[in-house]
């Protein structure tokens, strides 16, 4: 069952009972008062009658020292006809129980009598057949005789009146049963609203749509869900769209790494099969295991580079201390006499903190790569500084550079600006991925400045132990 009829139901339910107790006990009440007043004023008729009895005895000719049966007869016929329009019946006993004079109608039962004495009055509500009548009884002293006064008058009246009451009360509480839980529907409507924006918002990302948002209608706790909803589906959307880039991103990287297999595989196939079938001069056999030397390298080279990202993604590092003299001279002494560009190397003398053979690939594939890029005879300019946060590397390069909207595409795997140019110096499109890796274990990152035709400037900083700040390597990049 829904919330909404849930609330409904639970209302209409409590609104019954409220109205139906709240209607009995009100009905009940005007009841029992006007009954209580019918039996005051039998009790005081009771009174008025005993009083008119006993002075209706006293005027009686007194032939005996005691009252007859036939005077008792006739002051009670007298009583009866005097109180004929309230519908009051009377009945007279003698001292034994005797019926002296009954009203035509009234009923034989004498327990009330078993209960009189003096000074007492008594009274009980009685209903022989369909009505409803006060029976009171008290004792009358009338010349030396204890008669017993007896009246029943008809409260019948009262009772139909309690039975129309409840009959007009239940339609009332049905007529506002209705009206009410009409008027409640509504309210729940309204109030559920909330929760049917989130649930229809819920489906909707359950069947995929990511950006759909609840809308806001209150500002109370369900309004405050909402928010917390919307928020919480902002993260969920960010996160999908982040797993759906990193599943993209494996595509790709299985797609360039398979066609960077196929070119030196081909390669290598297609020499080693001319080898095979067919018998070559010397120069055409040594150009043939040329090929297949340098492919083969190339496919080292790349599956060296793949191995080191892999081991960086999952490895965490110690820094240590290291001298940055000892970092460009392993630079220098692997670069002299190897290149036909220049390379000059200024730094300044300083501590690096970080994990050194790690750092010293970074160097070397950011060198490499400004020497690929650069014309023969070109400059390669090495530079480090200490500053306030760490120590900041830059290479820098003279040569082709690279687009603008190439420049968030450069780290990536197997990217490569030009294909030819790389491919044809053993180029994978490693390099900056793997760079990427070991900086991240540094808490450092490359910060990439090139323009087309005036060469590339990529630099990062090693922070100084304890810290992550970039303003230094900003700073270098200012002056550069």
């Amino acid at each position: 069952m829904k919330l909404l009829y849930k609330i409904l139901l639970c209302t209409i339910i409590i609104m019954a009972v409220a109205f139906g107790l709240s209607g009995y006990l009100f009905v009940n009440f005007v009841f029992e008062t006007a009954l209580e007043r019918e039996i005051g004023q039998a009790l005081d008729d009771s009174d008025i009658l005993r009083f008119a009895f006993e002075t209706a005895a006293l005027n009686v000719p007194t032939k005996y020292n005691v009252l007859q049966d036939i005077a008792v007869e006739q002051i009670g016929s007298k009583l009866e006809s005097s109180g004929a329009s309230t519908g009051r019946f009377l009945r007279i006993s003698g001292e034994e129980g005797k019926i002296l004079y009954v009203s035509s109608g009234f009923p034989e039962n004498t327990e009330l009598l078993t209960q009189l004495s003096e000074n007492v009055k008594t009274w009980e509500i009685i209903s022989p057949g369909e009505r409803y009548f006060i029976h009171t009884g008290i004792l009358v002293n009338a010349l030396d005789r204890n008669l017993y006064l007896e009246t029943l008058e008809d409260i019948t009246e009262i009772f139909e009146e309690r039975t129309m009451g409840f009959s007009v009360y239940r339609r009332v509480t049905l007529a506002m049963l209705l009206c009410s839980s009409t008027l409640m529907f509504f309210i729940c409507i309204l109030l559920t609203k909330p929760i049917r924006l989130l649930t229809r918002a819920t489906r909707k990302m359950a069947e995929g749509d990511y950006s759909y948002r609840a809308r806001e209608v209150s500002g109370d706790e369900l309004g405050q869900l909402t928010t917390d909803f919307n928020s919480m589906a902002n993260v969920l959307e960010a996160t999908i769209g982040e797993l759906k880039g990193e599943i993209r991103a494996r595509e790709d990287f299985i797609a360039a790494f398979a066609h960077e297999l196929k070119t030196p595989l081909t390669a290598i196939i297609g020499y080693a099969d001319l080898l095979r079938s067919r018998k070559l001069d010397e120069e055409k056999h040594f150009l043939s295991a040329n090929y297949i030397y340098t492919e083969g390298k190339r496919l080292e080279n790349m599956s060296f580079r793949l191995l080191d990202i892999i081991v960086t993604r999952r490895e965490t590092i110690d820094p240590q201390p290291v001298e940055a003299d000892v970092l460009f001279a392993y630079l220098g002494d692997m670069f002299s006499g190897s290149t036909r560009q220049q390379i000059k190397i200024s730094y300044e003398k300083g501590t690096v903190y970080a994990e050194v053979n790690l750092l010293k690939s970074v160097l070397l594939n950011l060198t490499d790569n400004a020497c690929k890029a650069s014309e023969e005879g070109g400059v390669i300019e090495l530079t480090g500084q200490n500053g306030e946060d760490g120590y900041a590397f830059c290479v820098r390069d003279y040569g082709v550079g690279i687009p603008e909207e190439e420049l968030k595409k450069v780290t990536e795997a197997f990217y490569m600006v030009d294909k030819s140019r790389s491919r044809s110096r053993n180029g994978a499109g490693l390099g900056l991925a793997l760079c990427v890796e070991i900086l991240r274990l540094h808490n450092s990152e490359l910060q990439i400045e090139s323009k087309v035709g005036e060469g590339t400037c990529i630099g990062f900083v090693i922070p100084a132990k304890g810290e992550k700040s970039q303003r230094l390597l900003e700073k270098r990049q200012e002056q550069a």
